[in-house]
């Protein structure tokens, strides 16, 4: 399913968020709801989810991938868990590229199972935080300083999930960008006992676009993230082109975006996402922007989810 974000997600509320304000109340009893009645099953292996109340662009998959690398590092046997969604195939692909253990399953109760029975003594669940049928022995919310939590309604008036109340039940905090001490305000005054870290992209190689003209593509969640990070970066973007979050590109819609680059002695620069769905088409000059993902205070962050062995 493709997904085209509303820009009054991430603005002051307007007559649209107020328009639509009925049908969030309408979606928050719902969520309510299905907590109040929904029973939450134990499973005999450490569940740690990494998920959002964001919708979209928070960076969780990045996360996930980071907490399996370093699980495995200290001798642990992590897998990560997914939903299985026919359209996401491509991304399913590049997360096994960088880290081998993944189940995709409809189920995420016969996915642990499977993990269970594959010998695996970590799930790491990557997005499920809404999923309240699962006992989770660590809950990871992530943000991105650019959003946060957008203009603050739940959907469609906003871009929450649920609400911010629901950060009562979460455990860590990973706020993707610059520090934010307002927000981080909020979030303590809703759970005092939140620890909040911070994580950042690392660029590995910017230096081979400097001072060349660009086409920017991003097929993602959050696609002005991408077009601000090349920004900060100094880079020249002369056209920005961006498609719906899981988009499933067409062979001639990419020939034409090259052929347009051609004729004005441009390069195409995307997300290694995008570029992980085009590879399939064997075309030229497609080139990505490659980032590394970091947490600061990592001694402590790997600390707080090594506590879910205990």
């Amino acid at each position: 399913m493709t997904f085209n974000k509303p820009e009054f997600w991430d603005k002051k509320i307007n007559i649209l968020s107020l328009i639509l304000y009925p049908f969030s109340l309408v979606f928050f009893v719902i969520v309510l709801l299905r907590k109040k009645l929904i029973l939450k099953k134990n499973f005999n292996i450490p569940i740690i989810c990494i998920g959002n109340i964001y919708l979209g662009g928070t960076g969780k998959t990045p996360a996930s991938i980071y907490v399996a690398k370093e699980l495995t590092r200290l001798r642990k046997k992590p897998v990560i868990l997914r939903k299985f969604y026919a359209a996401h195939e491509d991304e399913y692909r590049l997360i096994k590229k960088k880290f081998k253990n993944l189940i995709l399953n409809n189920n995420r109760h016969r996915g642990i199972r499977e993990a269970e029975k594959k010998k695996f003594n970590t799930i790491i669940l990557d997005d499920g935080f809404q999923d309240c049928s699962i006992k989770k022995n660590l809950n990871i919310i992530c943000f991105n300083h650019n959003q946060l939590e957008g203009n603050g309604l739940i959907l469609p008036a906003g871009p929450l999930r649920e609400s911010l109340n629901s950060l009562k039940e979460v455990d860590l905090i990973l706020i993707n960008g610059k520090k934010n001490a307002k927000f981080e305000k909020k979030i303590l005054g809703i759970n005092k006992k939140l620890n909040i870290f911070y994580s950042s992209y690392k660029p590995i190689n910017s230096k081979q676009f400097r001072g060349k003209k660009l086409i920017a593509i991003a097929g993602i969640g959050n696609p002005h993230n991408f077009f601000k990070l090349l920004s900060e970066l100094n880079m020249r973007i002369e056209k920005k082109l961006i498609f719906p979050d899981h988009y499933q590109f067409k062979k001639n819609e990419i020939l034409s975006i090259l052929n347009e680059a051609k004729r004005n002695n441009c390069e195409l620069i995307m997300t290694e996402k995008d570029y992980f769905k085009l590879k399939k088409f064997n075309l030229k000059n497609l080139n990505y922007l490659k980032l590394s993902f970091e947490i600061k205070n990592k001694k402590k962050f790997l600390n707080k989810i090594l506590k879910v062995y205990d």
